[in-house]
Parts: C-alpha cells; structure tokens; sequence
C-alpha cells in the first residue's frame, strides 16, 4: 500500500501545538511517511510514538532540506505551523519553502485550522490524488 508522504514543520512558538494537533490526528498520520525538522520532530516524538526521518533543523538547513524533498516530488503533503509575529533568521528559507509548495501543487497548512480542515478532506488519503501531475507538469 502506498503512503502519503507528509511533513510537519513548527517554528519555536508554535512547536507544542504541533505536537499536540499530530497526537490528536495520530491514526491519520499513522498511515503516512513522516518527515520533520530536527527541533519540531523531537517535540512532536514526546507525543506521538510514530517513526519519523529527522531532517535538520530549521535554521540549519531543514527548511532547505524540505524545498529539495518539495521538488523532487517526495513530498505529499506539508503540515508547517508558522508563527507570524516572531522575526526568524532563515526567513529566506521560508519563503523559498512556501514559493515551493505552491509551485509543485503540494498541499500545505500553516496554521491548526488550515491543517484540520486539510487533514480531514476526503481527499486527505487519496494517493493517486496527491500524485497528480498537476502544476509540476507545467515545469518540463
């Protein structure tokens, strides 16, 4: 059975309610390949016993790490809680993520009621869904 592969981003401020939104939703994310930034991931593990592959940390090149996983197209879909009101140093970094996930047609949520709502689409857990060509075809 193929999985969703599915990443889950926090900055600092916003890392408990991440890990308290994936405790929440663990059945879903159960049926999916996780991947975190090293910070987010180690919180979300004190809260959910589910394997996740650690990337780096944000501000160390996790962001970076994402947008490459974004466009070689291994990436499903991007849960990333950011916090608007807190000046981050990799900022660039961000928003090269975010230009990504639009560019590629990749799903993301960035804050918990974006995240609900996309994780409780019908569509959520449809493979071939997310597997579409859709914008990335527009690249070649």
């Amino acid at each position: 059975m193929e999985r969703l592969s599915v990443v889950l981003i926090a900055h600092d401020r916003c890392k408990e309610e991440m890990a308290q939104w994936a405790s929440f939703n663990r059945g879903t994310l159960a049926q999916c390949t996780l991947f975190a930034t090293a910070t987010t991931g180690q919180t979300v593990l004190k809260h959910l016993d589910l394997p996740i592959t650690l990337l780096l940390s944000g501000p160390m090149g996790g962001d970076a790490q994402v947008g490459a996983l974004i466009a070689e197209r291994r990436i499903d879909v991007v849960f990333f809680f950011w916090d608007p009101l807190t000046p981050q140093p990799h900022d660039v970094d961000v928003k090269m993520l975010l230009r990504l996930a639009v560019l590629h047609d990749i799903p993301i949520a960035c804050n918990r009621r974006s995240a609900d709502l996309l994780i409780s689409s019908p569509l959520f857990s449809d493979v071939g869904y997310h597997r579409a060509e859709g914008n990335a075809a527009l690249l070649r």
